[in-house]
């Protein structure tokens, strides 16, 4: 299974205690469903939990009979398709969360968010309709996808407005849908928590904490690397340099000082710059000066 459907079968063991919140999540659950209004309230989903959940809530908040049909695809899997058979349960469905089905723009009745702790269920409900999350190995993605803007907009101010979430989703348009999303892992980590996915909230946050210490160790890896390249590089021109020297004048007309450095750099090509100044008992960048000598010596 995808790590978004492990997370709504996770979401799926919370059992909410309080008709409220019971209400609330049904109303999330059924509100973002792809078809909610007189002429048709259905949904369609590949996760049996989801789909069993749509229909445990309906039946319990609404008093509404859901069909379920499930098609079974080449792999093995099956989709489930829930409907709401009849205008007249349908209309049941819709005034037990206080709507008509005549909306023109069809938005969020706070009526059904009674207290506190129904606006987690509501936004589990919701995100179980309509969520998905990206798994954390790849990306940091979670979004909630829908047809209808002013319902999106909803959703984006009732995210923000959720105290100690500190969330700030983004509202964009694709392919005709429209997609509440965010893209902070912590944010994400946060809302995953606040959702009852604590399970995937620890994955995806041992999944950064793995990433984090990769990059680190690639970046020290990349630095230590370009430092060896430039040293050996730099070596390698002062040995040419000093061998340069050896035929002409030749390194016993040399000063006493670049004499001395250069045999040690001849015996040594390995060694850096401060590893040098300690065996002549210099400075790092007295062994820097009389090298850059010898170079210029050299013509080089």
């Amino acid at each position: 299974m995808s790590f978004a459907s492990d997370t709504k079968k996770e979401i799926c063991h919370w059992e909410p205690t309080r008709d409220c919140c019971r209400k609330a999540e049904a109303y999330g659950l059924w509100l973002f469903a792809r078809g909610f209004s007189l002429q048709k309230c259905s949904f369609v989903t590949e996760n049996g939990p989801v789909a069993r959940r749509m229909a445990q809530r309906a039946a319990e908040v609404a008093g509404v009979v859901v069909e379920v049909q499930v098609s079974m695809h080449r792999q093995g899997e099956g989709s489930y398709t829930l409907t709401v058979p009849g205008e007249d349960q349908r209309r049941q469905l819709l005034e037990a969360f206080g709507h008509t089905g005549q909306e023109l723009h069809l938005r969020i009745n706070r009526a059904n968010l009674e207290n506190e702790c129904c606006l987690g269920a509501f936004v589990r409900g919701a995100f179980l309709s309509c969520g998905t999350v990206t798994n954390p190995q790849k990306d940091y993605h979670l979004e909630f996808t829908g047809n209808r803007f002013r319902l999106a907009q909803d959703l984006v101010t009732l995210l923000e407005e959720i105290e100690g979430l500190r969330i700030q989703p983004s509202l964009t348009r694709r392919k005709g849908s429209c997609v509440v999303y965010c893209k902070d892992s912590e944010q994400i980590a946060d809302l995953l928590t606040y959702m009852g996915a604590q399970n995937a909230a620890m994955e995806l946050m041992q999944a950064k904490m793995v990433k984090e210490v990769r990059n680190y160790v690639n970046r020290t890896t990349n630095f230590e690397t370009a430092n060896i390249d430039k040293t050996a590089s730099a070596a390698a021109r002062q040995i040419a340099a000093i061998h340069a020297l050896e035929k002409n004048p030749g390194l016993e007309k040399l000063p006493e000082d670049l004499r001395e450095v250069a045999r040690l750099r001849l015996e040594n090509p390995e060694m850096s710059l401060r590893e040098m100044g300690e065996t002549l008992g210099i400075s790092r960048s007295g062994v820097n000066h009389r090298l850059k000598r010898l170079l210029e010596m050299a013509g080089g």
